[in-house]
């Protein structure tokens, strides 16, 4: 909405002088809001690129961290392992 006032000055000649002020209410024809609208698009783009390498990245620490407590589980099961031999040929003498 157009926000306008009208004021009219009469000189004491009889003479007439009007003033309109227009505040508002136009459209800009400059492009400042299609050049924050492409710097908004260029931000959300940079973002979903980082948070896309983030989440790959995080995947691969889980996988190397299941990895090892595989290992760590797959040592402990020969330690056993060996564990019970010993204990049979212990038994055995």
């Amino acid at each position: 909405m157009a926000d306008e006032n009208i004021t009219t000055h009469t000189a004491p000649d009889g003479s007439t002088h009007t003033t309109v002020i227009d505040r508002g209410g136009g459209t800009s024809s400059g492009g400042g809001g299609l050049i924050i609208g492409l710097l908004a698009l260029v931000l959300v783009a940079v973002g979903v690129y980082f948070f896309a390498g983030m989440s790959g990245s995080e995947a691969n620490k889980n996988n190397a961290v299941a990895a090892a407590a595989k290992d760590v589980g797959n040592a402990a099961q020969s330690v056993g392992e060996a564990a019970q031999d010993a204990a049979s040929a212990v038994s055995k003498n």
